[in-house]
């Protein structure tokens, strides 16, 4: 389980600390949005069977992968410090948030095509031999 947060709410949460908040004082940024890992892939995969429709289901390419050694159950985070002293909330909800990053990547291929080049692309990183 992790806290989900769109990027742009999460960078401008960073420029909030560093206009507002106090000198050595640590902040953390949470968007409440405590979800699996695999309910954020269904969503996603049905925002695309929304934005990008296909015979089959987006879900039906899901495949399982053992977690990495020493993988945490939960990524737990409290935010109560930046909400109440510099009184900062998300922006948008997770399901906007995901729907803005899925309209991008299918409005920005070329851009992500480019990385599928990269050493490590599909590689099992930081995995134990």
């Amino acid at each position: 389980v992790r806290d989900w947060l769109f990027v742009e709410d999460h960078a401008v949460a960073l420029l909030m600390v560093l206009q507002k908040g106090e000198l050595g004082r640590s902040y953390n940024i949470g968007g409440e949005n405590e979800f699996k890992n695999i309910e954020i892939v269904n969503m996603i995969c049905s925002i695309l069977d929304e934005m990008c429709p296909r015979e089959t289901p987006y879900a039906e390419l899901i495949t399982f992968v053992d977690d990495r050694p020493g993988h945490d159950l939960r990524y737990a985070i409290n935010s109560d410090r930046i909400r109440e002293e510099l009184d900062w909330q998300p922006s948008v909800s997770l399901k906007e948030g995901l729907e803005k990053t899925v309209r991008w990547y299918l409005e920005n291929e070329q851009w992500w095509q480019s990385l599928q080049t990269h050493d490590g692309l599909g590689k099992r990183l930081g995995k134990r031999s």
